[in-house]
């Protein structure tokens, strides 16, 4: 399972890099561009065959987060309505971007910044 994870991964991250290299896309765009794309291919039922062949390497990237934000929206309209649109992908990503915040506050207290100067 580790290899498929590593070998799925390691070509989206391919995938990104040949974005910067090939074209003049902003690294903001590409990141827009994946978690759109994750979104879409969650929404036609073609990304869920790549989690569950690949596991975590589907999932971490931001890839994954579009896939999340899809799972969360779709459970969410199931659910409540129309009006879980608004909320289903707040709820289904909160744990992982509270972690973020969480462990990224205490990397600033830890780590001595340089001048960039």
């Amino acid at each position: 399972m580790l290899i498929k994870a590593f070998v799925v991964g390691g070509l989206i991250c391919v995938a990104g890099q040949l974005l910067i290299d090939l074209t003049k896309l902003t690294p903001a765009r590409i990141l827009v561009t994946f978690v759109v794309s994750g979104v879409v291919l969650s929404a036609l039922g073609l990304w869920q065959p790549v989690v569950d062949f690949a596991g975590a390497g589907a999932l971490v990237p931001i890839v994954g987060f579009g896939h999340t934000l899809a799972q969360g929206m779709e459970r969410a309209i199931a659910k409540e309505g129309l009006t879980g649109i608004f909320s289903g992908g707040f709820t289904a990503c909160a744990g992982g971007v509270g972690a973020s915040l969480i462990f990224g506050f205490i990397t600033s207290l830890l780590a001595r910044p340089n001048s960039q100067s």
